[in-house]
């Protein structure tokens, strides 16, 4: 924010990276919702040269799909001044993104299929060479690896823009994006779609389950905003927020019970709930205080 050259010099220095162009990224989201969409497409054009020289030379088109990602959804954001439907969007964004792919980044996607086929077949031939029953591990195919850079990418985006609008936050009204994001809800009418087409997706076609993933990004965000709105309610340390993510990165069991408490908040609500009553120890307070 200190003027445009320094902004300039940080996005297209970090813009070529799979490591760093996310902080291209949410510097992008930033600009673009702190300055205007004009401004942020200035940054974002000078931000494509390495990105977009690193997607011609090298075919990776990772880089350049997050960076023209978050600002898709930050110029949503911006228009819309709803996160919700800025989430929302981070769908159909998963979805282009992994269509792209197929098209543009066809030789990137044989090359990663080709190193996971030899790796599982290591893998394969070390399993069986201890003895016991015969495995047989299938590589994934061309599409498959295409719906997991479309889940991927509009995840990354996804947590690009909130960490643009944390940024933007911290500069204008401190403490705003937390109450903003705490307060995430879906309707149950976008809850129905994205939870049925996910569920049908991996149905009919179980190889696509990462295509179906894409439709359940805006359900994992929404949970992950539902989890923090109760720790907030119920005054739970940040080790208590670190162990929950932690559980949800390793146990797929977590994953699943955040996309089925997102689905029943839609139409329960446990926030507006939380928001009428005082938290469980202010109650046990005031129950002890009135002789209850």
């Amino acid at each position: 924010m200190r003027g445009r050259v320094q902004a300039l010099l940080i996005s297209v220095a970090s813009a070529s990276l799979l490591f760093t162009c996310w902080i291209s990224a949410a510097l992008i989201a930033l600009v673009t919702l702190r300055l205007g969409i004009s401004q942020g497409f200035w940054l974002l054009m000078w931000a494509l040269l390495p990105s977009g020289s690193i997607a011609v030379v090298f075919g990776d088109l990772q880089p350049v799909m997050i960076i023209f990602g978050t600002a898709i959804l930050a110029a949503v954001l911006r228009i819309t001044v709803s996160l919700q439907l800025t989430v929302l969007v981070s769908a159909a964004l998963g979805v282009l993104v992994g269509l792209l792919f197929m098209l543009l980044g066809n030789e990137q996607l044989q090359q990663l299929a080709l190193m996971m086929a030899n790796m599982l077949e290591q893998m394969e031939q070390q399993l069986n060479a201890e003895g016991g029953a015969q495995v047989t591990m299938v590589p994934p195919t061309i599409a498959q690896l295409a719906g997991v850079m479309g889940l991927g990418t509009a995840g990354i985006c996804v947590l690009c823009l909130m960490l643009g609008r944390h940024w933007q936050s911290q500069l204008d009204h401190p403490g705003g994006f937390g109450e903003e994001f705490r307060a995430l809800y879906l309707p149950p009418v976008w809850t129905l779609l994205l939870a049925g087409g996910s569920a049908m997706l991996t149905y009919m076609a179980p190889q696509h389950r990462y295509w179906a993933g894409i439709l359940a990004v805006p359900l994992v965000f929404v949970g992950f905003a539902l989890v923090h709105a109760y720790a907030r309610w119920r005054n739970k340390t940040g080790a208590w927020m670190v162990l929950f993510y932690g559980m949800w990165l390793l146990l797929n069991p977590v994953k699943w019970l955040l996309l089925v408490l997102a689905c029943v908040d839609s139409l329960v609500n446990f926030r507006s709930r939380w928001m009428g009553q005082k938290p469980p120890a202010e109650r046990k307070e005031d129950d002890f205080d009135n002789g209850g």
